[in-house]
């Protein structure tokens, strides 16, 4: 991963040191953990609709220095902010109001509802996924402290026995949804803990089958490029679109009784009886959701048949029913597509992630990308003010505990 992510990259050597640094002590009982973000190369505001997506994750991570205590203390701090925070595994319903602090503590409180027994520990983060930018930072720490808090707790209690990574995942989204009130589907948290090098997730969010298809990218990079927008309304819009998607099944099932969800209903049907929406907004909201389903299906094809270019066909129709029906793009994220589609060796070009702000990711032949990321970022600065920050990605694998001393930490 190349690219200015505002991460500082340290070795794993370099973050013991920085936590004996902060904790005290020496090396003894010190272990480590990452995950990844995420970056979903189609299949956008489908998730939590019950449909398909289609993520890889990435080598930006969050990479967890941990170290259990003789207490029930869980310590917190990371290495680009200058507060520690400090809570009780036994009180964590106190914490759920903290600025940092809440998605750890939220998962630690999933985790023990769910009978894992939990230990003490200090904790130091570091991460090099970009805040904000709709590449799944705040699951990849979900996932990361999943990891090194049920690793921990294992090896206290004597428990010799990996550790159900799609269990993870879901104990990840409940923290989010339960704790710290983000009404987020399942696609970031299992993106972050099931990743594969090399691979893509072709996730069906109905029943979490999945299946890893090779990124066979013959030619041609993954680059994502960041607005730099700050993202104030996500959230809220967010819920808004969610409750819309709701509003639009409740009338479409009266009509398909044998859906459980709009992810289930064909664009067949949805024409079929789409005129029984009479709210015009939440009509193209279900538009969009059916459509994008439908789409994700045909690029898993495309890419096993390794025709790049019909795969970024349907990138681009997927960013056109984001601006046009689900209407969370943008000025700036519309701005960037539209400059990358100028390029010569551009096959395709999409907002990913929650939208309003955020990323794009293009797939761009190799010889292109150097004229890509000059006059991308020309054309978008000139026509909003705002400087972009692009990363030539690499696809990561998932969650997991690191052994090797000299390795990068979210490289």
């Amino acid at each position: 991963m190349t690219g200015n992510t505002n991460a500082t990259y340290m070795t794993i050597t370099d973050l013991k040191m920085k936590f004996i640094e902060i904790y005290g002590g020496t090396e003894e009982g010190i272990r480590v953990f990452s995950s990844p973000g995420r970056v979903n190369l189609i299949g956008e505001h489908t998730d939590y609709n019950g449909g398909y997506v289609f993520p890889a994750a990435l080598t930006l991570s969050s990479t967890i220095v941990a170290r259990p205590r003789n207490d029930r203390m869980m310590n917190l701090i990371a290495t680009d902010l200058g507060i520690q925070v400090t809570g009780s595994l036994d009180r964590l319903d106190e914490y759920k109001t903290l600025k940092w602090g809440n998605y750890q503590y939220g998962v630690a409180d999933e985790l023990q509802k769910a009978g894992y027994k939990l230990v003490g520990c200090d904790l130091l983060y570091h991460d090099t996924v970009p805040l904000g930018a709709g590449l799944s930072s705040s699951a990849a720490i979900e996932v990361a402290t999943a990891v090194a808090l049920v690793s921990l707790g294992n090896t206290a209690h004597g428990l010799d026995q990996p550790i159900d990574m799609i269990q993870m995942a879901l104990i990840c989204q409940k923290a989010e949804n339960n704790y710290v009130g983000v009404n987020c589907g399942i696609m970031d948290q299992f993106a972050s803990a099931m990743g594969k090098k090399d691979h893509a997730i072709f996730l069906n969010c109905r029943d979490l089958s999945y299946q890893h298809v090779p990124l066979n990218l013959k030619g041609y990079k993954i680059v994502i490029a960041n607005t730099n927008k700050k993202r104030g309304l996500a959230d809220s819009k967010y819920n808004e679109r969610r409750s819309q998607c709701e509003a639009a099944f409740e009338i479409l099932r009266k009509f398909l009784p044998g859906a459980t969800c709009l992810g289930e209903i064909s664009m067949d049907d949805f024409n079929r009886f789409k005129h029984e929406i009479k709210d015009e907004i939440i009509r193209k909201r279900a538009e969009h959701v059916i459509a994008e389903d439908d789409r994700v299906l045909r690029s898993v094809e495309a890419l096993n048949n390794n025709d790049i270019e019909l795969f970024g066909k349907y990138m681009i129709a997927s960013h056109e029913s984001l601006r046009d029906l689900y209407e969370v793009t943008g000025v700036e994220l519309d701005t960037l597509v539209e400059e990358a589609l100028k390029v010569d060796g551009v096959a395709g070009s999409r907002m990913t992630g929650a939208g309003f702000g955020g990323c794009t990711v293009s797939i761009v032949r190799e010889d292109a990308v150097d004229r890509f990321i000059e006059e991308v970022g020309r054309g978008y600065t000139a026509r909003t003010g705002l400087v972009p920050s692009f990363y030539i990605s690499e696809v990561g694998d998932g969650g997991r505990e690191l052994k090797q001393a000299g390795d990068c930490a979210g490289n």
